[in-house]
C-alpha cells in the first residue's frame, strides 16, 4: 500500500534526558493524535535513532503539501495546548520539513527506516526523480528485508508559511532539501541499502555538493484514521 497522500511532515527533535519521559508521553497520548485528526492528514509514525542525530523522527502523511498551511493548520500552530507548549520549550533540537511527494514505493508498515537527506540542484529534479522511481529505490527495496521507499522534496513556500504568520520560531528555509526513506524490518538491513545507494558520486549527477546526512530509526508508535 502506498503512503495516506502526496504530502508529508517531517520532523527531527532532541531533548534533554530528564525531558524524555514527559516528551515521549506527550507524543503518544496527544500530539500524534491531534495531528492524525486533523482535516487532510491520515497517519503519523514517530521513531528513535538507532544510528542518527537528531535522536527522534516522526513522519505525518498528509493528501497533499498545502495542508501543512491551511488557515487551520497555521491557527494550530499558532495556539498549542499547554501540554504542548511545556514540551516545546524543552526541544534542544527542532527541523521541520513540509515535503512534496515525489516518489511512492511504500508497502506496508516496517520497524526501521534509513532517512538519507540532500540538497540537488533544482534544475535537475527531473533527472532525479526519473533515477528514484526507475533505478535506485527499486533496487534497494529488492534487498532482502526491505519493505519500500519514499522520496519527497521540502516544497519551500509551505516551510516558511509559519514563519510568515509568526506562529513559529524556527529558521527560514532556503534550500529544497530532499528525504528519502527506505523501509524494512530491521534497522541494520535499511541502514546498509541507504549507504550503498546515497554516496556523494552516486548523488553529483544531480548537483549534490556535498555527502547526505544518512540515520537510521526505530519505529516507537503510529496512528492513523
Amino acid at each position: 500500500m502506498p503512503l495516506h497522500g502526496k504530502g508529508m511532515l517531517i520532523t527531527f527533535t532532541e531533548v534533554k534526558a530528564r525531558d524524555e519521559r514527559d516528551f515521549n508521553e506527550w507524543y503518544n497520548r496527544e500530539h500524534i493524535d491531534e495531528r492524525v485528526n486533523l482535516p487532510g492528514f491520515h497517519r503519523a509514525r514517530r521513531y528513535a535513532a538507532v544510528r542518527a542525530a537528531p535522536k527522534y523522527l516522526a513522519t505525518y502523511e498528509c493528501d497533499t503539501v498545502g495542508d501543512l498551511a491551511t488557515p487551520g493548520y497555521l491557527q494550530l500552530l499558532a495556539n498549542q495546548t499547554p501540554w504542548s507548549q511545556a514540551v516545546m520549550a524543552r526541544f534542544t533540537r527542532f527541523h521541520r520539513l513540509t515535503l512534496r511527494v515525489q516518489v511512492d514505493l511504500a508497502h506496508g508498515v516496517g520497524g526501521a527506516v534509513a532517512c538519507a537527506r540532500f540538497v540537488p540542484d533544482p534544475r535537475r529534479r527531473k533527472a532525479l526523480v526519473a533515477w528514484l522511481q526507475e533505478t535506485a529505490l527499486p533496487r534497494a527495496i529488492a534487498r532482502p528485508g526491505l519493505l519500500g521507499a519514499v522520496a519527497a522534496e521540502n516544497d519551500l513556500e509551505i516551510a516558511n508559511a509559519p514563519l510568515q504568520e509568526k506562529s513559529m520560531d524556527h529558521p527560514r528555509a532556503d534550500e529544497a532539501e530532499w528525504v528519502v526513506l527506505i523501509e524494512g524490518a530491521d534497522a541494520a538491513s535499511v541502514g546498509q541499502a541507504a549507504r550503498a545507494l546515497f554516496t556523494l558520486p552516486a548523488l553529483k549527477p544531480f548537483g549534490v555538493a556535498t555527502a547526505p546526512t544518512i540515520g537510521t530509526y526505530r519505529l516507537l508508535y503510529g496512528n492513523q484514521r
